[in-house]
């Protein structure tokens, strides 16, 4: 029986050696998450049978259209998310995977990430209503506003929560409501003195607001291309980067004008 050379043995041997390399890569977890589009709330509306937006010691208004905040849905920071998660998500229109501490920065247990998102979503709700009264020329001595939204967390709801606010006290100041009848979704962040910032994962929270009936897509002007990449028919993009430039954007969407898109 013929028997092998070195150099076939030696190949054979790295063969193998491969093979058994890419099914431990193939099986083995990775320090990555699955992410797709996840629940949309309006908060001009209710949450789970509360206003989303309370507001007390000034008179609040009647509200038409939506103002929908917009999420991306997760796997657990503990899940075990396998090469052929990622193979699936690569080729689907509909998911992503994205590094692990892009999606939960910090790491940490399960329970230590839930406190870091509720502590980003009650600090952002504190800044959206600063820069809201701001915007409104109210004391926050004066006027109270409670920001309910079981279940959500982090920072990206931030401008939605402002122009719900304003929305609800004083429309487009001239009896008129923001949205113009319109359903409205977006995201990014705020702080008081009214600048937007980045958040991610806009192209999948672009399908989640299409799918809940939007027709316009608020988001920062830094993430247009990431906006634009996966557009769905329909959405109608309004580039932000203040508050106030929000609100201009708006009053030309409802007047017919252009808009600043990206």
């Amino acid at each position: 029986m013929p028997t092998l050379s070195r150099r076939p043995r030696t190949l054979a041997a790295c063969v193998v050696v491969v093979a058994v390399l890419l099914a431990v890569a193939a099986f083995a977890p990775l320090p990555v998450s699955i992410v797709v589009p996840g629940p949309t709330t309006d908060v001009l509306g209710t949450d789970r049978g509360t206003p989303v937006i309370s507001v007390t010691g000034t008179p609040v208004r009647t509200t038409s259209g939506q103002l929908r905040m917009v999420t991306i849905a997760a796997t657990e920071p503990d899940a075990s998310v396998h090469f052929i998660d990622v193979a699936r998500a690569w080729f689907a229109g509909d998911r992503a995977a994205m590094p692990r501490d892009s999606v939960y920065p910090g790491g940490g247990s399960v329970q230590e990430i839930a406190k870091v998102n509720e502590k980003e979503m009650t600090d952002s709700q504190d800044a959206a209503t600063a820069a809201a009264l701001k915007q409104l020329g109210l004391s926050p001595a004066e006027v109270k506003v409670d920001l309910r939204l079981a279940d959500v967390g982090g920072p990206s709801a931030g401008l939605l929560f402002s122009l719900g606010i304003i929305d609800k006290v004083a429309g487009d100041g001239h009896g008129g409501d923001l949205t113009g009848g319109r359903a409205i979704a977006g995201t990014g962040t705020i702080d008081a003195s009214g600048t937007v910032g980045a958040v991610g994962g806009v192209p999948l929270k672009e399908q989640a607001a299409r799918r809940d009936g939007a027709t316009v897509f608020i988001v920062p002007r830094g993430e247009c291309a990431d906006a634009q990449a996966q557009l769905p028919r329909g959405l109608t993009l309004i580039a932000v980067t203040t508050l106030k430039g929000t609100l201009s954007a708006l009053s030309a969407l409802r007047s017919g004008q252009p808009v600043p898109g990206c």
